[in-house]
């Protein structure tokens, strides 16, 4: 990063994260509900539809590890900057309806995302390093609001316009608005040199169990988000209901997530162990999840509070934890790097998974009893993940897990 004007005023950057924010789970739930539609104008196969969803998963953990490299060379902000730039090219690009452009735009929709997820844990640990965990809740609240906001409008859309392909194409208007917001009025570091200090490189990341545990607890709690984004309203619709109350129910539950996705951070903060958070949440999720597909139908709305509140705050506390387990925000944005693009690449086998099942026409409860061992194996990296450990670098620039109390 360069740059020597002052950095930005707290509040102004905790407006742009809000909208960078906005932007970065929209693209992924917009598609959810019009799968029906896209599979039936485009002639793409079940298997194929299954692709489509895991697409993008994918692509986050193979961008995301790419944010640190680039913000050495472009700087964070310029490297934010070309994210949303992608994003809204790739979101245009889906526009163009064939099965080519959708694989092409959803590519690209993933790569941006990856990316620009990655970069922003570093910008909140520099920018505001005192409450960095809790500013990451509002951040995270905001990519909550985003996906119930793409999820709920994406069929009201689509039937106002018509068109399922200009319904995904109107999404590109917000990443726009954020790309000139942020390019007018981004923050600029006062301390350049923080990203050339040594030590805490991907390699010696790779050598501590701590980086492994947030990666793979990111990873584990991911894949059933993702499974969400990509096929719960397919599933919904397997079980009965339309494809609009089945994108309603699926925005609902998203919409949750805001209430869960600030708060978590703030329940993190009343005790040194965020395990009691972590496994809270992720029960909320299995609980969420096996009422939506095996419960009681008059269950319903039980089941998709459950799995909001479950997921905004499992998803925020992975989030935190990549703030909370780092000394400063180099640590943390190589660590966001690894834990996001090896947590991603991890989570694209989730809706994979979910598409192979579907293909082979496995029941719902198949189906349930495989998201309830996932949730299982989040469980136990919680566990480990959730432990007072803090990755920190000694004055040789070594890097070393330090414990405390």
């Amino acid at each position: 990063m360069s740059g020597t004007r002052q950095t930005s005023h707290p509040a102004l950057f905790m407006l742009l994260m809000i909208l960078v924010g906005l932007n970065l789970r929209p693209a992924l739930s917009s598609l959810a509900p019009v799968l029906p539609r896209i599979e039936a104008q485009t002639g793409i196969s079940v298997g194929g539809i299954g692709a489509l969803t895991t697409l993008p998963v994918l692509c986050l953990g193979l961008f995301a590890p790419l944010a640190p490299w680039l913000a050495r060379r472009l700087g964070a902000e310029r490297s934010l900057s070309l994210a949303l730039l992608v994003l809204a090219t790739g979101l245009g690009v889906r526009g163009l309806a064939s099965p080519v452009w959708l694989f092409t735009g959803t590519f690209l929709v993933g790569a941006g995302i990856g990316v620009a997820g990655s970069l922003l844990p570093a910008l909140v640990k520099r920018e505001l390093p005192a409450a960095a965990d809790l500013m990451t809740g509002v951040y995270t609240m905001a990519l909550c609001l985003g996906g119930a906001l793409g999820a709920g409008l994406s069929i009201p859309l689509a039937d106002a316009l018509h068109s399922w392909p200009l319904a995904l194409v109107a999404w590109a208007a917000l990443a726009i608005t954020a790309l000139v917001a942020w390019l007018t009025l981004m923050p600029q570091p006062t301390s350049p040199a923080i990203q050339h200090a040594s030590g805490g490189s991907i390699r010696a990341l790779l050598h501590q169990p701590l980086a492994w545990q947030v990666m793979i607890l990111m990873g584990l709690q991911s894949s059933l988000a993702y499974i969400v984004f990509g096929w719960l309203p397919s599933l919904l619709i397997a079980r009965g209901y339309d494809d609009a109350r089945a994108g309603w129910m699926m925005a609902a539950s998203v919409m949750v997530q805001l209430v869960s996705a600030l708060a978590a951070p703030w329940l993190a903060r009343l005790g040194r162990d965020q395990r009691p958070a972590l496994l809270l949440m992720l029960s909320m999720v299995a609980t969420g999840l096996s009422v939506l597909l095996v419960g009681p139908i008059e269950w319903r709305w039980a089941g998709v509070a459950l799995l909001g509140l479950g997921q905004g705050g499992s998803f925020s506390m992975a989030l935190t934890l990549i703030v909370l387990r780092t000394a400063d925000s180099r640590l943390a944005g190589r660590l966001s790097g690894l834990a996001q693009g090896g947590g991603y690449s991890l989570a694209a086998l989730g809706p994979l998974a979910v598409g192979l099942m579907r293909e082979y026409d496995l029941s719902l409860m198949t189906i349930n009893l495989v998201l309830l061992a996932i949730a299982a194996l989040a469980a136990g990296f919680a566990m480990l993940a959730g432990r007072q450990r803090r990755l920190d670098t000694d004055e040789q620039g070594r890097l070393f897990t330090r414990i405390y109390h």
